[in-house]
């Protein structure tokens, strides 16, 4: 078997962490699901920016480790969890790059969502 390859980001393919001093948090049918004024913005290439949550900011008891898993050359192996509140249950719904690429390493620790699947709001503390 051969090695899955790992690439570094640069002006082909450039990848920013930066921290957001938004609020963001994350729900499902009206259950928060995580609330963080720590997030981490992760701009990828021409992808749309992705939060990155610390996971001591959401509601670990709601979310259930997966078998699924993903492979990114820039970040790493991504795990993944489903969300399970008031009899709704999404598979997969959630990323997370346990052991992530030196390039990202500030997203260790912390999980992704997938905005069509929750509600995802940012709200600048500036109004």
């Amino acid at each position: 078997m051969s090695e899955k390859p790992m690439k570094i980001p640069g002006p082909d393919h450039p990848i920013t962490v930066t921290p957001n001093p938004a609020r963001v948090t994350v729900q499902l049918g009206g259950k928060v699901i995580a609330d963080s004024q720590n997030a981490l913005t992760l701009r990828e290439a021409a992808y749309p920016p992705v939060q990155y949550i610390p996971r001591t900011d959401a509601d670990m008891t709601l979310l259930q480790r997966t078998d699924h898993g993903s492979y990114c050359p820039y970040k790493g192996e991504a795990s993944y969890f489903s969300i399970e509140t008031g009899g709704t249950r999404l598979d997969n719904a959630i990323w997370s790059y346990e052991a992530p690429y030196d390039a990202v390493a500030g997203i260790r620790d912390h999980l992704a969502f997938y905005p069509d699947r929750v509600e995802i709001t940012v709200v600048d503390g500036q109004e």
